[in-house]
């Protein structure tokens, strides 16, 4: 079996509505899956950053335009196979705030993209690097 190393990059992004905060998650059209926005550094623009990638990846998967809040992004690992091949997977998901759009405007990866209160996202991600990353961000540890 091939072992492939993979990195992608995403957004845990957030809006204020009233005094509360919502998370954007999105359902993948494969796996049916609920996760953050995330993909592939460098699948377009070999020169691209992670940055550039994470914001990129928000807009299509997620529909909407987001602004990074904080620099040092929460990394994750995991593996999965495919086609035979081992995937190794490090994920930098970045802290953004949500400037426009819609997450009804996603792209064809995803069948479903919507903001959800913290209780509802920490019930509904599928994965556990997702849910380790989210309450990273909110409490400083993992889960």
């Amino acid at each position: 079996m091939k072992i492939v190393n993979q990195t992608s990059a995403g957004g845990i992004v957030y809006k204020t509505v009233g005094n509360k905060k919502l998370w954007l998650i999105t359902q993948h059209s494969q796996h049916k899956g609920w996760v953050f926005p995330k993909g592939l550094v460098g699948d377009t623009d070999s020169n691209e950053s992670m940055e550039a990638a994470a914001l990129r990846e928000v807009e299509e998967e997620g529909g909407v335009k987001a602004k990074i809040i904080s620099d040092k992004p929460i990394k994750t690992n995991y593996q999965y196979q495919w086609q035979g091949d081992l995937i190794k997977k490090t994920v930098y998901y970045f802290l953004m705030e949500y400037i426009s759009g819609d997450p009804k405007n996603h792209d064809w990866e995803m069948m479903d993209a919507k903001f959800a209160t913290v209780d509802k996202v920490k019930k509904t991600l599928t994965y556990k690097s997702d849910q380790e990353a989210f309450e990273q961000l909110l409490y400083g540890k993992s889960a």
